[in-house]
């Protein structure tokens, strides 16, 4: 009988294999806030004064570059749970193939959900190297944003998972395009939630990536506080939530 943590990490290897020969795939969504850094971060930043986080002002630069560290690991937890999972679930059938071998439904959602996480985990890191060599990481505190953007895979690819099983075809993904740009642009990426109305900042806090955002800037300037711990405490509760539902969805679909 295979063990739970070996059934998690097969999963896992299957999809490293699988992008073993399809390395620059891999990669790419590295390069899209890398360019948005390079254009908004430093471009607009020279024509834009300082930016208020937590009564300190700070260089537009360091405000847009942990923002844009949190939206490198959305888009890789987001493209492996939502696109691939799709695609594994209803056109290759991949998944199952699996429920029929002595891996068990939640060994494979955790599976999936780890590589995901991996995914985001490495396009984050990276990005959080190129942001240190630009001198946008002001503290040490910066180090913890890398277990951070771990968090942040891990909230964003059980949403991913769950929202994926409603999908009915492709074209469903406009909705959920739309829905990442939305995050990217609106969650205090590049500017505070302040300027929106009351009812606008409630729908922008309800959502993972808003939380990721907010600690990873105060990782990067050194600006820890109770609310660092609130935002974590947040994403925590959506993994726990999402990856529930989406175990119990995954299982109507699966053994019906």
């Amino acid at each position: 009988m295979i063990t739970p943590t070996a059934a998690i990490r097969s999963v896992v290897e299957r999809n490293l294999v699988f992008y073993r020969h399809r390395k620059f795939m891999f990669a790419a969504g590295f390069f899209e806030p890398m360019i948005w850094l390079f254009g908004i971060g430093i471009g607009v930043g020279e024509l834009v004064g300082g930016v208020d986080v937590n009564g300190e002002t700070v260089e537009y630069g360091m405000f847009v570059a942990p923002g844009l560290i949190a939206v490198s690991a959305m888009n890789g937890a987001a493209f492996e749970s939502t696109y691939n999972f799709y695609y594994k679930l209803r056109y290759s059938k991949l998944f199952d193939s699996m429920v029929v071998t002595p891996l068990r439904l939640r060994e494979i959602v955790i599976g999936e959900l780890s590589f995901a996480v991996l995914r985001s985990s490495a396009y984050a890191t990276g990005f959080l190297v190129l942001a240190a060599a630009l001198g946008f990481i002001e503290s040490w505190w910066g180090l913890f944003i890398i277990p951070t953007t771990l968090l942040i895979g891990t909230s964003v690819a059980a949403l991913g998972v769950w929202s994926t099983t409603f999908m009915r075809n492709w074209h469903d993904f406009d909705y959920l395009g739309l829905m990442l740009q939305f995050l990217f642009m609106c969650s205090a990426t590049f500017f505070p939630i302040d300027v929106f109305p009351g009812w606008a900042q409630a729908i922008v806090r309800a959502t993972p990536l808003y939380h990721g955002v907010a600690v990873c800037r105060e990782l990067a300037l050194g600006s820890i506080s109770t609310s660092t711990v609130a935002h974590i405490g947040y994403m925590i509760g959506i993994t726990m939530v999402f990856g529930w539902l989406a175990n119990r969805r995954l299982d109507k679909w699966l053994l019906s």
